[in-house]
């Protein structure tokens, strides 16, 4: 018994080694791939801390309620930057499937103040599904977003189109903990050019941003968990070159599941 369990170990361990380098190696091919995009004498960098606390409510057998309240911190963790407040409501298709209809309001504090409505439409895809054997399973979850987007000081509405993938694995070793790895990619589907008075130019169309994010996550109960791990944001910003800012930042996730 006591050899089994020791080869069960090695396996896990083996087999987990094997996803971190994977998951590590992806990471520096999407840091390699921006600095291809990017003009190191206009490359702009930041240190960043984002902590977005996710609250979900049933309000029925069908119903989902949602309300998100997300800080984000900047120019290397010194001032607020960014607060986005943001609410949802949602229809449960079945058990995987659900669909949403929300609204967001986005302050930005620096460089300058910028306020921005947004409207949204999305579709979420959540599983579990059996991995090799050292694993229980995995966690999959996939969410498409399409925002309808009202940025002060621009003309027009913006539309901008957001896919995200996540992975949660779950630690056989500390029942509480798992790994976890997501990455989502931002498109614009139009651009805003300046409108009348001197107004601010908009978004352009096209590649606008994209997040990879690897962690830990820990479940203090079925209602609480909390994500910890390192996110990188590569944006393009109106610009000749691709990407032209890189921010690093430290994610901390709160999820309330009531």
């Amino acid at each position: 018994m006591g050899k089994s369990n020791s080869l069960s170990e090695k396996g896990w361990r083996s087999r987990l080694t094997h996803l971190l380098i994977g998951v590590a190696a992806w990471g520096l091919v999407v840091g390699a791939g921006s600095e291809v995009f990017a003009d190191g004498s206009t490359l702009s960098n930041d240190f960043r801390l984002w902590s977005p606390v996710f609250l979900t409510v049933p309000l029925s057998t069908s119903f989902l309620g949602y309300a998100e309240v997300n800080p984000r911190l900047g120019e290397d963790v010194s001032d607020l930057n960014q607060l986005i407040l943001r609410t949802a409501l949602g229809y449960k298709l079945n058990d995987n499937w659900s669909v949403w209809q929300g609204y967001a309001w986005n302050t930005v504090y620096q460089p300058e103040f910028n306020g921005e409505h947004r409207i949204y439409q999305q579709l979420t895809y959540k599983d579990k599904f059996s991995f090799l054997e050292a694993f229980p399973f995995i966690k999959i979850q996939s969410r498409s977003r399409l925002e309808e987007r009202w940025i002060e000081h621009t003309g027009g509405t913006a539309l901008r189109a957001r896919t995200l993938l996540r992975v949660d694995v779950p630690l056989p070793m500390f029942p509480s903990w798992g790994f976890v790895t997501f990455d989502e990619i931002f498109f614009n589907l139009n651009g805003i050019s300046n409108g009348s008075s001197g107004q601010r130019f908009g978004p352009e169309a096209g590649f606008d941003q994209n997040r990879f994010f690897v962690g830990f996550n820990y479940e203090f109960m079925t209602q609480f968990n909390v994500d910890l791990g390192y996110q990188m944001q590569i944006i393009n910003t109106r610009r000749d070159q691709l990407v032209n800012q890189i921010n690093n930042t430290i994610m901390i996730n709160l999820f309330i599941n009531l």
